[in-house]
C-alpha cells in the first residue's frame, strides 16, 4: 500500500456539521466487514468482501455484531449509517480518527470512542489508533482503522456454545470489547516498564546520546498513554453510573472492574513519568560527571607540563650569560629538572587521588 500523508482537521474547514471526511492516516488498503449473529443456542459468522455483498444478507438471529476496519472509506460508513440509522455527527466522529475518548447518547443508541495502543515487536514504537463503538437495542457496531487480532479472544468466547457471553445482552459484548482494549494497555505498560529498567542500567554504565533519545521516546509514549487513559476513565465512569439506560445493571458491575483497572493503569503511568524524570536527572548528572572527569584529566596534564614549559621558557631567553647555557650537560640537566618536577607533581596528584 502506498503511504499517504495524513489528512488534517483543517481539511474540514468551512464544511457543515455532520460532513463525513476522513481525518488521519490511512492504515489499510481496503475496508473489511465481518458480521457475527448469535443467540444463546446458535452463532453465525459472515465476512463480506465489500459493502455491496452485504446488502442481500438477511439477519435471522436476535443479536448482531458488525465489525468494520478501514474507516477511511466514507462510502462504507455512509451505507452502514443509513442501514442502522446512525446520526450524521456520529458518522463524522467515526471518520475523524483524532477524536478524544468520549461517550455520547443519540436517542436509542450509545456512541463511544477509545484509543487502541500497540507496541511493535521490538517494543520501541508505540502506535495509537481510534476504536469506535455504536450500541443499539439488538446490535453492536465496532469500527477500527486497520485489521487486528485484538478482539479474537472475544470471538472465541462467542463461539463457545454454552459460554457466558452468548447468554448475555448485546451491552455485555460492548463491555467485553472495551475490557479487551483495557487489558491490552497492561501489556503495553509492562513492556515500556521493562524498557525503562534496561535504560536505567545503561544510564549508569554508559550514558550517551542513544540513551537520551530513548528517554525522549519513553516520555512521548507515556504522554500517549496518559491521553488515552484519562478520558477513557471518564467514559467508563459515565457508563458505570447508569447515565445510559442501554447499559444494564448486570453489565455496570463489570464496568466498575474496568474502571478499577484504569485507575491502576493511570497510577502506573504517573509512576513511570516520575521514573523518567529521575532517569533524566541521572543522565544529566552522569553527563556532568563525565565532563568534569575529562576536564580534570586535561587540567592534570596541563599542570604536569607547565613546569617544563616554564623551564624551557627561562632557558630560551635571549641572554648571553646564563647558568648551564654553555655547559655540555646543560640540555641533559634541563630534561632531568623537567622530569623531576613533573614526577613530584604526579606524586602529589596521586596522593590526593586526582588521577583516579
Amino acid at each position: 500500500m502506498k503511504v499517504e500523508k495524513p489528512v488534517r482537521r483543517s481539511a474540514k474547514r468551512g464544511l457543515a456539521p455532520g460532513s463525513m471526511v476522513h481525518i488521519g492516516a490511512r492504515r489499510t488498503a481496503e475496508a473489511g466487514i465481518s458480521l457475527i449473529e448469535y443467540s444463546a443456542d446458535e452463532l453465525r459468522e459472515t465476512r463480506f468482501a465489500s459493502i455491496e455483498s452485504s446488502r442481500t444478507h438477511e439477519s435471522r438471529l436476535p443479536l448482531r455484531w458488525l465489525n468494520v476496519h478501514g474507516v477511511h472509506d466514507t462510502g462504507v460508513l455512509a451505507e452502514i449509517g443509513q442501514r442502522f440509522h446512525l446520526h450524521p455527527l456520529m458518522l463524522e466522529d467515526i471518520a475523524n480518527t483524532e477524536q478524544r475518548p468520549k461517550v455520547e447518547s443519540y436517542g436509542e443508541q450509545v456512541f463511544a470512542v477509545a484509543r487502541m495502543l500497540t507496541l511493535s515487536a521490538d517494543g520501541l514504537t508505540l502506535s495509537s489508533e481510534q476504536f469506535s463503538l455504536v450500541l443499539g437495542h439488538d446490535f453492536l457496531l465496532s469500527f477500527q482503522e486497520r485489521p487486528s487480532g485484538c478482539f479474537e479472544p472475544v470471538r472465541e468466547r462467542l463461539r463457545k456454545a454454552h459460554g457466558t457471553l452468548r447468554g448475555c445482552g448485546i451491552d455485555h459484548l460492548a463491555y467485553s470489547l472495551v475490557d479487551t482494549v483495557v487489558d491490552n494497555y497492561f501489556d503495553v505498560i509492562e513492556r515500556i516498564g521493562e524498557r525503562l529498567d534496561v535504560l536505567e542500567e545503561e544510564l549508569f554504565e554508559r550514558p550517551g546520546s542513544a540513551q537520551m533519545a530513548s528517554l525522549h521516546q519513553a516520555r512521548r509514549d507515556t504522554l500517549t498513554l496518559r491521553r488515552a487513559l484519562w478520558p477513557l476513565r471518564e467514559v467508563i465512569g459515565s457508563l458505570q453510573r447508569g447515565d445510559f439506560p442501554q447499559i444494564h445493571a448486570e453489565t455496570r458491575v463489570y464496568l466498575r472492574d474496568v474502571q478499577d483497572h484504569l485507575t491502576f493503569l493511570i497510577e502506573s503511568v504517573d509512576t513511570m513519568r516520575e521514573v523518567l524524570s529521575g532517569l533524566l536527572d541521572v543522565y544529566l548528572s552522569a553527563l556532568s560527571q563525565r565532563v568534569n572527569q575529562e576536564v580534570r584529566v586535561l587540567t592534570v596534564i596541563t599542570m604536569l607540563f607547565m613546569p617544563a614549559a616554564l623551564i624551557a621558557g627561562i632557558f630560551g631567553m635571549n641572554f648571553k650569560s646564563m647558568p648551564w647555557l654553555a655547559s655540555p650537560d646543560g640540555f641533559t640537566l634541563a630534561l632531568v629538572l623537567m622530569g623531576g618536577v613533573a614526577a613530584v607533581l604526579g606524586a602529589v596528584f596521586w596522593r590526593r587521588h586526582w588521577l583516579d
